[in-house]
């Protein structure tokens, strides 16, 4: 019993630290603000704006409550543990230690949240996954990719939306870009930017031999105000091309898809999930100017230039993640040293693992 009383103090001296980095009271009062604003008479006239408080508003009484009931809970714990100790000496609820290890799982979660406080964290994400070395087996790789973070963003109830999408010549993909929109999906993914290694008994090959295929997957925040890169109408090339693929009754018919070329970074932007030509064309130029603005923050401006001769290739030595199906099982962060030991969980869209693991390192570093 005493071993329990002293994980809950424990615990509660951590949440009373992570509460002073959360600050509830000034989200209380950040919250009274936007409660008394949603109350004035022409506040849906703008239903745009409308929507994003409303939204804002639930994610911070959401975040209240969290942060309350985990204080609530481990008040009560405590209270039960020192009335057993007092009249027994023993633990007379063995669920106690089990509630314990819960609430510290949940205290876990929430303390996780707390290093996502990068500038555009709390934001969605632009998720991009270009097949490398390795033929039909790269691009099918590709494909396994943009599965296994469309299933992560459905576990965890984003809305996703692939924006546009090549095909191999045989199969999978070429590349894919998907628009993954909601609260910290970029904070969550941005670690997971660089080179992905498979190494796998190839499906492509007559005589079933092990493959080592790559990809390189790219993320960026989508970014709600992209007005600050200007890009001259002259440094852009404009190309437009039939949709592929499934979609409404003008994919197919007309020139609908857009890519953009910045010529003097050679960075090219494609999107073909519009309607309209005009429509691709915007969602296009936003996330090239997402691409550049997020560039110039992190302060590569002198590399623009040679972003390519930079730009890390989908091959050997650049990995930051191995995922190896044979002749063993076991999927690797080479920077965190985080591993598990199976590989279809992980693609099957499972990767907080990995997710906490790097933030936890970052934070570290």
């Amino acid at each position: 019993m005493k071993e329990t009383i002293e994980k809950i103090i424990a615990l509660q001296v951590r949440l009373a630290a992570a509460e002073k980095i959360v600050d509830l009271a000034k989200l209380e009062q950040e919250l009274k603000k936007i409660t008394a604003l949603m109350q004035e008479s022409d506040f849906w006239q703008d239903q745009a704006r409308a929507v994003q408080i409303s939204r804002q508003a639930a994610e911070l009484d959401e975040q209240i409550k969290v942060w309350q009931g985990l204080q609530q809970e481990a008040a009560d714990l405590l209270e039960i543990s020192l009335a057993d100790q007092k009249d027994q000496g023993v633990n007379l609820r063995p669920e106690i230690d089990q509630q314990v290890e819960q609430l510290e799982q949940k205290f876990a979660r929430q303390e996780l949240i707390l290093l996502l406080s990068g500038k555009h964290d709390q934001g969605g994400a632009i998720v991009s996954i270009h097949a490398g070395a390795g033929g039909d087996d790269a691009q099918d790789w590709a494909e396994i990719l943009s599965r296994m973070y469309l299933r992560w963003a459905d576990r965890h109830n984003y809305q996703s939306e692939i924006l546009a999408a090549t095909r191999g010549s045989t199969a999978g993909l070429k590349s894919i870009t998907i628009r993954l929109s909601g609260t910290r999906a970029y904070g969550q993914l941005k670690g997971e930017y660089g080179v992905h290694r498979l190494v796998r008994l190839s499906p492509f090959d007559a005589d079933n031999a092990r493959h080592t295929s790559f990809a390189l997957v790219e993320v960026l925040p989508e970014l709600a105000d992209v007005d600050e890169v200007v890009i001259d109408p002259t440094d852009l090339k404009i190309d437009t091309f039939r949709s592929g693929g499934a979609g409404g009754q003008h994919v197919n018919t007309t020139d609908s898809a857009v890519r953009l070329t910045h010529l003097p970074t050679r960075i090219s932007v494609s999107c073909q999930n519009e309607r309209s030509q005009a429509a691709n064309k915007e969602t296009a130029r936003k996330i090239l100017q997402a691409k550049l603005q997020y560039l110039q923050a992190a302060q590569r401006v002198d590399e623009i230039k040679q972003l390519k001769g930079e730009h890390k290739q989908a091959a050997w030595g650049n990995q930051i993640r191995s995922y190896v199906l044979q002749p063993y099982k076991l999927v690797k962060d080479l920077r965190t040293e985080y591993e598990e030991t199976d590989p279809d969980r992980v693609l099957a869209g499972e990767i907080d693992g990995f997710i906490e693991s790097y933030l936890r390192w970052a934070a570290g570093k």
